[in-house]
């Protein structure tokens, strides 16, 4: 028999954790603490639905057939609006639509990486940006923001782009101040690196006022030509099966993207781009937003009570301002969170090990909980079985 032709070698660069925490869905009466997931019962079901009908019954041209490779230009031209601010002005031409955000992450990394190409990533990086620029095989140099003495010039110094997630980082749940975001614009101006924002998170703040993006500060009052790549989606504000995200660049950026995209999958659904530019035109994502704050601030008071009261001679965390992660650290860092995370699967707990957010795989001393999944009473029912597990490792 012919022997087939072998697979691409990427695919041996990958580990069998996600395998396992997507497998884990199926254990009866698992609580599981390991995803990225917004709350089913924080989205406007009823509005959308009634949206869905409507447009296509009035934008039937738009919604069934092909769509331009960019996006629909309403939903571009809302976008642009929503975004723009007196220091950076955008148009149509600033915005590429794309199939969620993880389209986002995947289109950079074929218009800026050839094989072995450098990224200055946030550290710890989300596992779906890593995933995204896998095939390509990148090097990275890790950016610690909090490390005293961080230097960001240095960091971005010969790297195609620096990658970063702001506001609450996944995983780490991290805030980057405003002047860490003015340093981190410079840097990219100084070495030519592209400054990727990505920002799923921006609008849940749960304590305190919302800190302006990087895309804002870079602006200097001219049509928007700067070097920072925004990224944003729907999956947090509305649903994320919509699958509708966005990009914001300059120009000569957003045409780069486009191509890229049309050998991707040529263009995203125009049923949810209309569905999405509606919900944003009509108020929609601004009506849900304060129900969704107060539903993932409670849930989040509730994990880091049940925390403090079963973890606290196991582990340390901040409390986050918002997003939807708490990082925490093993005190007793003989113990692994690659196998408690397996170990925890057996007790009806799942989480996430720091192992999948480290670019090389070694860090296993930290896990990534998520709260806005899980009512209180399980979140709490969670985090005790996650104690014991510890305690029967330790």
């Amino acid at each position: 028999m012919t022997k087939r032709a072998p697979l691409a070698n990427w695919l041996n660069d990958t580990n069998d954790v996600v395998a396992v925490f997507l497998a884990a869905g199926q254990i009866p009466d698992l609580i599981n603490l390991a995803g990225g997931l917004p709350a089913p019962d924080a989205w406007p079901v009823d509005q959308i639905s009634e949206l869905a009908g409507r447009v296509v019954r009035d934008y039937p041209t738009e919604t069934l057939t092909y769509s331009p490779v960019p996006g629909l230009p309403y939903l571009r031209d809302i976008l642009a609006a929503r975004y723009s601010t007196e220091n950076s002005p955008l148009t149509r031409d600033n915005v590429l639509i794309t199939t969620g955000g993880a389209q986002g992450l995947d289109l950079i990394g074929k218009v800026l990486l050839e094989p072995g190409a450098l990224i200055a990533a946030q550290s710890p990086a989300y596992l779906g940006a890593l995933d995204a620029w896998r095939p390509r095989t990148p090097r990275y140099n890790p950016m610690k923001l909090e490390a005293e003495g961080f230097d960001p010039k240095a960091a971005m110094t010969g790297a195609q782009f620096a990658y970063t997630v702001p506001n609450f980082s996944n995983p780490s749940g991290r805030l980057v101040p405003v002047a860490q975001r003015q340093q981190l614009i410079d840097a990219a101006r100084e070495t030519g690196a592209w400054l990727v924002e990505d920002d799923p998170y921006g609008k849940l703040f749960y304590d305190g006022e919302a800190l302006p993006s990087m895309l804002e500060m870079c602006g200097d009052g001219s049509p928007y030509d700067g070097p920072v790549i925004y990224l944003g989606t729907v999956s947090k504000e509305l649903a994320p099966g919509l699958r509708i995200g966005w990009i914001i660049a300059a120009p000569e950026m957003i045409k780069a993207l486009a191509t890229a995209k049309q050998g991707s999958d040529m263009f995203s659904s125009g049923l949810c781009q209309m569905v999405a530019a509606k919900a944003f035109e009509e108020g929609v994502a601004d009506t849900a937003l304060p129900g969704i704050l107060d539903l993932y601030r409670a849930r989040r008071d509730a994990l880091c009570a049940a925390m403090d009261e079963h973890l606290s001679d196991l582990m340390t965390w901040e409390k986050p301002s918002g997003g939807m992660f708490v990082w925490a650290k093993m005190k007793n860092l003989a113990i692994s969170t690659d196998a408690l995370m397996k170990a925890g699967l057996d007790q009806g707990v799942c989480i996430s090990p720091s192992s999948v957010f480290d670019p090389e795989g070694k860090d296993q001393s930290s896990l990534r909980i998520n709260f806005t999944l899980n009512t209180p009473e399980k979140l709490t029912e969670g985090v005790r079985r996650l104690a014991a597990t510890i305690r029967q490792m330790a």
